[in-house]
């Protein structure tokens, strides 16, 4: 029988209040189970806040550089792990190795950088007109943080919201995805071991409609911070906004590279085969639309299918696969969906187009890696967040009408050019509508030191990662301090 967890609260380990629990799956092999975790619903979220708030009040007298010290070996600890996480991660996400490794480094590098604002968390000074009157605007805690992470970036993501947030001196309810269960509770056990006090950080396992909107709903909660799709970011910012929260939300992507005609062919590709089917497809960023100069889109499309045809399914842990399972069944089910909705509006399947179910692939969610050519802006294909590994071949008179084409869509996250003319990759900068551009590189990539988000239905305005991080994890704090020794009235003339 497979070990069962338990939520984190107040520093213990602590089963659901119902005592229900959920089966967390290895998604290439489903007769794998990593593990019975705790069926979480309000009751279990209302004892999480009740223990995040006593952590609060403690935890912001702490001096922010012994805060960022907690940070730090916890990162230290990541990085002595890293291995180990890396495997588990692949073994409960589903993504290769070589990915699983680079996620868990991601959140050894915010750890990293977020232990540096520790001794930073700058604030402004600015001359005041008044004479003996200093002006500084500060940083203060939010509170109660509720950090609502998705399953494809299981230990990164977690780590970009929970590790500025403790930094800044807020507490964190956190509530991982049910599918990656596994990797959240290793990542509290982490943060304990590096000495994070008990009631800072707590963690409540289970599903979204039970433990993740009794969490958002909470008046306990002074902000969520959400990474999924845009269908519950909307939810989730309804309810945030009927209860006056703060709301950081991080959603769906539909992302194009564009390839002009003097672009290097084969780096093009390159890029393409990455971002489209990298992660299996399953990430915000992936590059899902390739929009080609129609002088070059013969070639290269060519050369992206040949290399697409020889990308080889199977488990992430075997050393020759380079593309692992979705998720789970219903994404496997989406995915094919979608491939059905592109054949109905006109577009036609070069490769893939179906699940993969032979000999052991069987036991998992394989989806081939697809591509579809003849596919038109307006199509559904060429507009909606697929999220697995399905790639839309678009054709583009001139820069202009591939730019018109990549901002045809109602998100905006992450962009990529190839072009060998600096003035064309500058006209792309600035008038591709996306919070991320990349030149000559895929739309896959960002670094931790840098802000990431996008714009229109991608989120709502805030940024991850970097300094930007800290801007939504605190609230500036006006101080005045008058030493005058007289009543000084700004504004009023005398």
């Amino acid at each position: 029988m497979a070990h069962v967890y338990q939520n984190y609260l107040g520093g213990e380990w602590i089963a659901a209040a119902s005592g229900r629990t959920f089966e967390d799956v290895n998604p290439a092999d489903r007769g794998d189970v990593l593990g019975g975790f705790p069926r979480s619903d309000a009751t279990d979220v209302d004892r999480a806040v009740q223990a995040a708030q006593e952590g609060f009040a403690r935890w912001r007298r702490v001096p922010a550089p012994r805060r960022a010290e907690v940070v730090l070996r916890a990162g230290q600890i990541l990085r002595q792990r890293k291995e180990e996480l890396g495997r588990l991660m692949t073994r409960e996400m589903g993504k290769v190795l070589a990915e699983a490794l680079g996620d868990v480094q991601e959140g050894i590098d915010t750890a990293e950088y977020m232990a540096g604002e520790g001794r930073r968390l700058f604030g402004v000074h600015a001359p005041c007109e008044l004479p003996q009157k200093f002006g500084v605007a500060i940083r203060v805690p939010v509170g109660v943080v509720a950090a609502i992470t998705p399953w494809n970036f299981p230990l990164a993501i977690p780590t970009w919201k929970i590790l500025p947030a403790l930094v800044c001196g807020n507490a964190v309810v956190f509530k991982p995805a049910e599918d990656t269960p596994l990797l959240a509770t290793r990542l509290v056990e982490i943060l304990a071991e590096a000495g994070l006090p008990g009631g800072v950080l707590n963690m409540v396992q289970g599903f979204g409609e039970e433990a993740g909107s009794a969490l958002v709903r909470h008046p306990g909660v002074n902000l969520v911070s959400f990474t999924g799709s845009t269908e519950v970011g909307r939810r989730v910012a309804t309810v945030c906004a009927q209860e006056g929260k703060k709301v950081s939300l991080e959603m769906g992507g539909k992302n194009a590279i564009v390839v002009m005609d003097d672009a290097q062919l084969d780096l093009a590709v390159d890029g393409a085969v990455w971002g489209g089917f990298g992660t299996s497809g399953q990430r915000c960023t992936a590059a899902s639309r390739v929009i080609v100069h129609e002088a070059v889109a013969g070639a290269f499309t060519d050369r992206f299918v040949e290399r697409v045809r020889r990308l080889r399914l199977g488990p992430g842990l075997e050393p020759t696969t380079d593309v692992g399972p979705v998720i789970n069944a219903r994404q496997l089910e989406r995915i094919h969906q979608y491939t059905e909705v592109g054949r109905r509006e006109g577009a036609r399947v070069l490769t893939g187009g179906e699940p993969a179910t032979e000999g052991a692939l069987a036991r998992g969610f394989f989806y081939r890696p697809t591509v579809f050519v003849e596919v038109e802006p307006k199509m559904r294909i060429a507009r909606e967040e697929i999220f697995g590994p399905s790639v839309a071949v678009l054709r583009a008179r001139s820069l202009e009408d591939a730019i018109e084409i990549a901002n045809a869509t109602p998100y905006g996250l992450s962009s990529a050019i190839y072009t060998r003319d600096i003035d064309r990759a500058f006209r792309a900068i600035e008038a591709l509508a996306t919070g991320i551009t990349y030149v000559n590189a895929s739309t896959i990539g960002a670094e931790v030191q840098f802000p990431f988000g996008g714009v229109r239905q991608t989120g709502n305005g805030h940024r991850e990662g970097g300094w930007t991080a800290l801007d939504i994890m605190t609230e500036w704090k006006t101080v005045y301090i008058d030493y005058s020794g007289r009543l000084q009235r700004a504004q009023i003339d005398v």
